[in-house]
């Protein structure tokens, strides 16, 4: 089915961890986690508390819950078709899960409790092996029904970066974690998790724009004209943000993972919910101590700056226009819609403070229901998610990649996505093909809606 690839503008989320890796040489060995073909061993990730300077003193420092004690959590790094080998260790007294977001496919190492797996106790271990078949920048953190919110909102997460076997062309790599934090007054994590307000409105918003556990802006310093690789996931509870760039001119050439037709994006901003991921290329100004920014742009509010880049020292060599990247080709080239399941889900918001949100007229019983469908494998599927709140929905596929068909005409957008932003009171259809059997979970992205039920499953047999 031929694309008509419109450069149409996607919606988006904001706050942020910044990595810099030099895409020529072994990235530092803080914060990173490797396994080569070499170490087949199970990396440990232990969750704890810990702290992180998020307002300036006298605030306290907060108290956080992180991977290592810190958030984000280790980079882990691996080359595609290498085994991810991990080992949770539960150091806390809630119970845990690994998500291992945007990743396709074994159902079994999804990571979704109850749906693929019993809850991790405190004091508990849970190992997780599964082979990375798709390059790209994905994401890990819980995924426990009713309590991810609170695990995720006080800081465990981190990422994962699967490399493809030839790099993009680049000087720099850069890491960037997106996120935000409700805080109190003396720095500590308001703890209103489970608040009817953000169940049934926008999710739980956070009061702190943050960059790698520090006050905004970040800043970085690259040669004049440098191409530098930026690779940015958003892994905030429920805000979506409007990710800006001035004086530099982005291209987008992998979206949710996946590469694909190089372009630039609408007014130079990227729209990224919650667990959205984007690599963009870009070249520095080629003037000593010019400067490119990445910004928040505000809705209600003034924009502020997410990162300051500076130009500094001798220029870089010059390189040929961005070009798109290699297509993956373990995806489907097309999806024949015309033989596809078609289930359309109606969601309808808490009628009621500490309601649960409905789907297609009753009350979701979220993983413990029936499943929404099942079908066998290889069977193509479309869904169609009807938003009848007042607030926009993220609705995301585990283990798979969808199309965004337009709403219009019989097209679909140009690139792969997770997760799909439905906006107050519209229908997007979505197309997949259900190639990876098991039980995967339908969910809307915005933490604090999936934990008020805005949750389903369906079966691939």
């Amino acid at each position: 089915m031929p694309s008509k690839c419109s450069r149409r503008a996607f919606l988006g989320g904001v706050a942020a961890t910044l990595v810099s890796l030099d895409a020529r040489a072994e990235p530092p060995a803080a914060g990173r986690e490797t396994k080569g073909p070499e170490t087949r061993g199970l990396t440990t990730l232990e969750a704890r508390k810990g702290t992180a300077r998020l307002l300036p003193e006298p605030a306290h420092a907060t108290e956080i819950w992180g991977f290592g004690a810190k958030t984000p959590g280790p980079l882990l790094r691996l080359a595609q078709g290498e085994e991810l080998a991990v080992g949770l260790v539960n150091g806390l007294d809630k119970p845990l899960s690994l998500h291992w977001h945007g990743m396709r496919g074994d159902n079994a190492m999804d990571g979704v409790a109850p749906l693929t797996q019993a809850e991790v106790a405190p004091g508990g271990r849970f190992d997780y092996r599964r082979k990375a078949l798709d390059a790209g920048l994905f994401c890990y953190r819980p995924s426990v029904f009713g309590t991810t919110p609170e695990l995720c909102g006080r800081g465990l997460k981190g990422l994962l970066v699967v490399d493809e076997p030839k790099p993009l062309d680049a000087d720099a790599d850069l890491l960037l974690v997106l996120d935000d934090w409700r805080l109190a007054k003396d720095g500590v994590i308001e703890g209103d998790f489970a608040a009817p307000a953000a169940a049934a409105g926008a999710g739980r918003i956070g009061t702190l724009v943050a960059v790698d556990g520090a006050p905004t802006p970040a800043r970085r310093d690259f040669a004049p004209g440098a191409r530098i690789r930026l690779r940015f996931a958003n892994l905030a509870n429920a805000r979506i943000m409007f990710v800006g760039f001035e004086n530099i001119q982005p291209f987008v050439v992998a979206v949710d993972s996946q590469p694909c037709d190089a372009f630039e994006p609408v007014r130079r901003t990227i729209p990224a919910a919650p667990g959205a991921r984007f690599e963009v290329l870009f070249d520095m100004p080629q003037a000593e101590n010019a400067t490119g920014k990445l910004v928040l742009r505000g809705i209600d509010e003034p924009d502020r700056d997410l990162a300051i880049f500076t130009t500094r020292g001798a220029k870089a060599t010059a390189r040929p226009a961005v070009a798109t990247p290699p297509q993956n080709p373990l995806l489907p080239s097309e999806i024949k819609l015309q033989a596809a399941k078609k289930v359309d889900l109606i969601l309808e918001p808490p009628a009621s403070p500490g309601a649960g949100w409905r789907i297609n007229g009753a009350a979701s019983k979220a993983y413990g229901g029936p499943p929404l469908f099942q079908v066998k494998r290889g069977s193509p599927v479309t869904l169609g998610f009807v938003n009848r709140a007042e607030v926009p929905v993220v609705m995301h596929v585990h283990g798979h990649c969808v199309r965004l068909l337009h709403d219009l005409d019989d097209g679909w957008e140009p690139y792969w996505r997770n997760g799909v932003v439905v906006p107050p009171g519209k229908t997007k259809h979505v197309a997949f093909v259900a190639d990876s059997p098991g039980k995967w979970a339908v969910h809307d992205d915005i933490l604090e809606h999936e934990a008020a039920g805005l949750a389903a499953w369906f079966e691939v047999k």
